[in-house]
């Protein structure tokens, strides 16, 4: 599976697909940029919804929802994307006269919704949301295979805690591997933690799959303009709190440009004489740097670019990495507004 974003890619794309086979035919689907992707998990008998959990991605639509962040009660969707969502959720049901668990999930972008796809089976995120709304949907789903009659009754979205479920990665062990979010799925488990609020339940969910409160440097380097314009208040929140930023060429020219302190690090494939002494991959290696944001300009697993060697380098020396705009945004606010000491350590009970 791939994104063409030109016709050069689509071109390389199917001729690829048709080297592997010539029999079969290649799928081709519009990809939506900039869109919302929700997660309807629940249970339903003879085409009525019985229970479900309403979940969105952190990242945009387009990141495998195996990789994706997931959070519940949802925190940005819209009420009229909840309403629509879930009027065409219980039409498919009926259309469909669904008995037992099923997973959807749509696409909105600006109330406009399209399903993605339906699968009849319960999802890897079944125990998350299970665990979410404290109510065992597995056992629901085989009573309702059974035929015995469903009575549940509980406030889906009025919950005074949030709950977000993070990816787990083995790039580490995957010699050469582009640990990068992308539509396949590269995830090989996932965490979730309970906070009082978003920014609490991102924090803790994303260090306990591996993160950490970073301590002194970050590494930024953002391929294209619009990657530079999105986070630039968010990079400003990072320079305020006193942390040292270290950029690659194009990425450091825009913050100086934009009045922040930063030290400027070299691509490898960069022609400066200055890179033999202050290239990226060294600074990676020798320096101590707790974070790197690498934002890549494509998303093309078919070349061994500049940001391919920052990533795998990042991984190789077990440096937290975030490739994807709305994780940085989401976790730079988060360490920004809070402390270790503000993550309060409760048991699943207590909430």
């Amino acid at each position: 599976m791939n994104v063409a974003f030109d016709e050069t890619h689509l071109e390389n794309y199917l001729k690829q697909a048709a080297e592997i086979s010539k029999k079969y035919p290649v799928v081709i689907s519009k990809f939506v940029e900039g869109a919302r992707e929700i997660e309807f998990d629940g249970v339903a008998q003879n085409g009525e919804l019985k229970v479900y959990a309403m979940t969105e991605h952190i990242e945009n639509a387009g990141v495998h929802s195996g990789d994706a962040h997931a959070v519940f009660p949802p925190q940005k969707t819209y009420l009229e994307t909840i309403r629509r969502t879930k009027k065409r959720l219980k039409e498919v049901l009926k259309a469909l006269n669904i008995t037992g668990p099923f997973n959807i999930q749509f696409l909105a972008k600006e109330n406009h919704i399209k399903i993605i796809e339906l699968n009849l089976r319960s999802s890897r995120s079944f125990p998350f949301v299970s665990k979410s709304v404290k109510i065992n949907f597995a056992e629901i789903a085989t009573k309702a295979i059974l035929g015995k009659n469903i009575d549940v009754n509980f406030e889906r979205f009025d919950l005074d805690y949030v709950a977000v479920k993070s990816p787990q990665f083995s790039y580490s062990r995957i010699k050469g591997a582009d640990p990068i979010l992308y539509v396949e799925m590269g995830s090989t488990g996932e965490v979730a933690c309970f906070g009082e609020g978003y920014q609490e339940a991102v924090l803790k969910s994303m260090l306990a799959a591996g993160y950490h409160f970073p301590k002194k440097s970050i590494l930024l380097s953002m391929g294209g303009a619009e990657p530079k314009a999105i986070l630039l208040p968010f990079i400003k929140r990072l320079k305020e709190k006193g942390y040292d930023l270290l950029a690659t060429e194009g990425t450091s020219d825009f913050l100086t440009e934009q009045g922040i302190k930063n030290k400027k690090v070299y691509k490898l494939s960069s022609k400066s004489p200055e890179a033999k002494n202050s290239n990226v991959i060294t600074a990676i290696e020798e320096a101590d740097i707790d974070l790197i944001i690498n934002i890549p300009r494509s998303y093309s697993r078919q070349e061994l670019t500049d940001g391919y060697y920052i990533r795998r380098t990042a991984v190789d020396y077990h440096v937290p990495l975030i490739s994807d705009i709305q994780i940085a945004k989401i976790f730079v606010n988060s360490i920004c507004n809070l402390s270790e000491e503000d993550l309060e350590i409760k048991s699943w009970s207590e909430y």
